[in-house]
C-alpha cells in the first residue's frame, strides 16, 4: 500500500509483488465508478502469486483524493503518474466501465507501455458509429431510473447471491466520487486510433449487462480491427465481481492465446 501526489491529490495504489518472477507481466486493474482498489479481491486472491499486480485508486474514490474535483480530466496522468512510482515500464491494462475509458485512452496515447487491453462490461472511450451512439444515448436514459445495484450487477446475481449486492453497496460507499458527482470529461477516439496501436485488445460483456449489452459491445468491438470478443454467461455489468472464476480464466486464456504469458 503506497501513495504518489499529483496536483495535489493523493493517488493510493496497492502493489503484489509475491509471483517473484519477472517472466509474467504486470496486470494493472482499473476499476469502475462504484468501484476502488478493494473491488478486485477475487482477482487478487487467484492472480498474485503468479502476476505483478497493480491497483489503483482513481482520484476521488477509496483512498485516493481529489481536492481539486479534477476528476476525470487526470485520470490518464494519474495512471501515468502510478506506473512510473513503481518503475512498471508496461503492463497489461484491464478496465471495468470507467477504468476502460481510462485504459483504452492511455493506450491510444502511451501504447508504447501498453501490451495488452481488456475492457470489461465498457465502451468508454471509444468513438461509436452515429447510430449507436443515439442507441447508447436512449439506453442511458432508460437506465435512470434504476437503482446503483440494478445498474451493476446482472439479474442472476441479484436473485442469487444477497452477500454479494450488499458487499457491492459497502464497497462503493467508501468513495467520494460517484456517478451524479463525478467531475471532468472522459476523452474518446476513434476505432481505428485503437487498432493502429498494434496493442491486442479483448472487448469482454457480460450477458445481463444492462448498461452496455452484449449486442453493443459486440458492435462496437467489429469496428476495431483485429479486437477479440467474449460474452460471460449469467453476469451483469461487474462480471469481475459477479462471476470471477469465469472472468479470471478468460483472461488468462485470452492473455496465453495473445501469448502475453506462459503456459503453466
Amino acid at each position: 500500500m503506497a501513495s504518489v501526489r499529483g496536483d495535489n491529490a493523493t493517488l493510493y495504489y496497492t502493489l503484489y509483488e509475491d509471483a517473484g518472477t519477472t517472466d509474467e507481466p504486470t496486470l494493472v486493474l482499473l476499476h469502475g465508478v462504484g468501484g476502488n482498489h478493494a473491488s478486485w479481491y477475487q482477482q487478487i486472491a487467484a492472480w498474485r502469486k503468479r502476476f505483478r499486480l497493480l491497483i489503483p485508486d482513481a482520484r476521488g474514490f477509496g483512498n485516493s483524493t481529489d481536492p481539486g474535483r479534477l476528476g476525470r480530466d487526470r485520470f490518464i496522468e494519474d495512471l501515468e503518474l502510478v506506473l512510473d512510482a513503481t518503475q512498471t515500464a508496461s503492463a497489461v491494462l484491464i478496465g471495468q466501465s470507467m477504468g476502460g475509458g481510462t485504459a483504452l485512452s492511455y493506450t491510444c496515447k502511451h501504447a508504447e507501455r501498453v501490451t495488452g487491453l481488456i475492457l470489461a462490461d465498457t465502451l468508454f472511450g471509444l468513438q461509436l458509429e452515429p447510430e449507436q451512439h443515439a442507441r447508447m444515448a436512449a439506453l442511458n436514459a432508460n437506465n435512470a431510473g434504476l437503482s446503483q445495484i440494478e445498474r451493476v450487477l446482472g439479474r442472476t446475481c441479484i436473485a442469487s447471491r444477497p452477500d454479494l449486492t450488499t458487499l457491492y453497496t459497502a464497497i462503493a460507499s467508501f468513495n467520494v466520487a460517484n456517478v451524479s458527482n463525478l467531475t471532468g470529461t472522459q476523452q474518446s477516439h476513434a476505432p481505428a486510433a485503437l487498432a493502429e496501436t498494434g496493442v491486442p485488445v479483448l472487448f469482454l460483456v457480460g450477458e445481463e449487462d444492462v448498461l452496455f449489452p452484449p449486442t453493443e459491445v459486440a458492435e462496437a468491438r467489429a469496428t476495431v480491427a483485429g479486437a477479440d470478443y467474449v460474452c460471460l454467461e449469467r453476469s451483469g455489468h461487474s462480471a469481475y465481481f459477479e462471476t470471477p472464476a469465469d472472468f479470471n480464466q478468460t483472461i488468462e486464456a485470452w492473455l496465453k492465446a495473445k501469448t502475453l504469458i506462459h503456459d503453466d
